[in-house]
């Protein structure tokens, strides 16, 4: 059987794959080619990340496909329930990625209390002639540690993202419509652990009483944050977001941050994605990423033999 990992899969997936049987094809389709690839190669499995989409023209000229991969957690770039009610599986791999979600998370908001972003542009430039302004202009960085961590959907990832902040000794809060409550173990290198429980708050709550505001909800069909949620925040909030572009309104971002109101931001997803708009991109408030928050070679080991294992678990 044959398996084509469109947006690319890990060695380990691959040699998983290929010790169960299977043929995996490497080869990137365009978008608009992917059926007819599907089809001419008799692919029996094919896998995406983000990149690729499967909608219902893809599962509509593709009657030999009987699995559709989601190499991570959100599946909003597939046609889920129309490709199950063909026949077809359709799995993900929502666990493998959580710690290197919530570590981005931190190189955010580190970047952000430090102006690590805007001084790792402005040192090449001007260290060597204003050193003693740039000191000046960084100088007023403040801690995590002892602050208030707002986490806004408290699933895997923003499981993973509470024990990081318990470890460095922050408060956390969540706010979560489907969750009321979870314990949460924070493990250590010699074996010892202590586990706290977290308990859902309301998202208006948790906007007026965290420091610091980080995200990890599904893409949704409206803002979480727009205008009047950031009105009711902390002056000087920071916010993360490494979920999903278009929960976060950026319009309104771009003028909380320009008031002062938010300090600082910390993107790895964007609204218009994969085009993000100039005013998001030039803005010395906000530290960027390209949606890369899976993108470490530990979570696509990860990722790779857990997909692998699971089709060989379903054809085999």
């Amino acid at each position: 059987m044959k398996v084509l990992a469109n947006d690319g899969i890990s060695k380990s997936g691959i040699l998983a794959l290929e010790k169960g049987g299977f043929e995996v094809i490497t080869t990137k389709v365009a978008q608009e080619q992917v059926a007819n690839f599907v089809n001419e190669n008799n692919v029996d499995v094919v896998l995406v990340r983000s990149a690729t989409k499967v909608r219902k023209d893809i599962i509509d000229a593709c009657p030999g496909l009987k699995i559709i991969g989601r190499g991570g957690v959100g599946m909003d770039n597939i046609d889920v329930d129309y490709a199950k009610s063909k026949g077809i599986h359709v799995i993900n791999t929502p666990a493998s990625s959580s710690e290197s979600v919530a570590e981005l998370v931190f190189g955010h908001l580190f970047s952000g209390v430090r102006f690590l972003h805007d001084s790792n542009r402005n040192m090449p430039l001007e260290g060597d002639s204003n050193f003693d302004g740039l000191k000046k202009a960084y100088a007023n960085g403040v801690e995590l540690r002892g602050k208030t961590l707002g986490i806004v959907g408290i699933g895997r990832i923003g499981q993973a993202t509470a024990k990081m902040a318990l470890g460095l000794g922050m408060k956390v809060i969540a706010a979560d419509s489907f969750i009321p409550s979870v314990d949460i173990k924070v493990e250590f290198f010699d074996g010892q652990s202590i586990t706290t429980t977290i308990v859902s708050q309301s998202l208006e709550s948790l906007f007026k009483e965290a420091d610091f505001i980080t995200l990890h909800v599904p893409a949704q069909d409206g803002y979480i944050v727009g205008e009047k949620e950031f009105a009711i925040m902390k002056d000087g909030v920071g916010i993360v977001n490494c979920a999903r572009g278009g929960v976060i309104d950026e319009v309104a971002l771009v003028k909380a941050l320009d008031s002062g109101k938010v300090a600082f931001a910390g993107l790895d997803v964007f609204e218009s994605e994969p085009k993000p708009e100039m005013a998001i991109l030039m803005h010395t408030k906000i530290s960027l990423t390209p949606h890369i928050g899976a993108a470490t070679g530990e979570a696509q080991d990860r990722i790779g033999t857990e997909l692998a294992s699971q089709i060989i678990t379903l054809l085999s």
